[in-house]
């Protein structure tokens, strides 16, 4: 019969939680390990009015609720590299605005199991042109939902925080 201590030792990295292998290794937290991405704040207008919904999909390998994102493009400005995520994350286009309207942190686990922190500068991404193919297809869910659902749905708290005080520039 297997020990609790033995099953523990076989699980593998991914199966333990972020927070206790980023604790293992602390000096991540203060030796300019951040890593940087980029993400899409993507709305829509509803009905023409003044309300908006707010699209949020789930990550590829924990099922979890986040916004697009992903890492840095050579030769692509920031905001357009968010503008990239969204299409192939969502199949959504539209004007991207080219300041971040804020940054959030989290976790990122890579696929070697390691734990990276990352900051995310976020752009606000109006949506105008959604297509039923696109990259990631069938990789995550996609859910049109209002900025305080969207906040619930997200883990990140800074996230949170953005998503619920969103109000959209330029319009």
């Amino acid at each position: 019969m297997t020990s609790k201590k033995n099953r523990a030792k076989a699980a593998s990295p991914k199966s333990k939680p972020l927070l206790q292998q980023l604790a293992r290794t602390p000096e991540k937290l203060f030796a300019g390990a951040f890593r940087n991405q980029y993400g899409a704040l993507c709305f829509r207008y509803k009905d023409g009015g003044d309300e908006i919904d707010i699209l949020v999909v789930t990550s590829r390998d924990s099922g979890r609720w986040i916004v697009p994102k992903g890492w840095p493009m050579k030769g692509r400005e920031p905001h357009e590299a968010a503008a990239i995520e969204a299409w192939e994350e969502a199949g959504v286009r539209g004007e991207v605005r080219k300041a971040p309207i804020g940054r959030y942190t989290y976790l990122k686990e890579l696929d070697d199991g390691k734990v990276v922190p990352c900051v995310v500068d976020l752009f606000q991404l109006e949506v105008k042109e959604s297509q039923t193919e696109y990259k990631e297809k069938g990789q995550r869910r996609l859910a049109w939902v209002s900025p305080e659902e969207a906040a619930r749905r997200v883990r990140e708290v800074e996230l949170k925080s953005l998503l619920v005080t969103f109000r959209p520039q330029g319009r």
